[in-house]
């Protein structure tokens, strides 16, 4: 159940950041990397294209990693 929703959610926010790209409103490179972020946990190609962004910002690594894990929920926490 879990899992459902982590993925409509990050669904929901990659499609709210494609218009946002183009809409001064919304925010969109903030909606596709929280979605991104999301989907990276239960989609292998979007997981390595998170990965691929932090070999190549290693700034942006313990903070993802400290994300992925808040997001994995306490049952994987360890």
């Amino acid at each position: 159940m879990r899992r459902i929703i982590r993925i409509s959610l990050g669904l929901i926010l990659i499609l709210l950041g494609i218009p946002g790209l183009i809409l001064p409103i919304l925010q969109g490179w903030l909606f596709l990397a929280l979605g991104a972020l999301l989907l990276s946990i239960d989609i292998p190609l979007i997981d390595r294209l998170v990965q691929w962004l932090e070999t190549r910002i290693p700034v942006i690594k313990k903070p993802l990693e400290r994300l992925r894990k808040f997001l994995k929920g306490p049952e994987n926490r360890s």
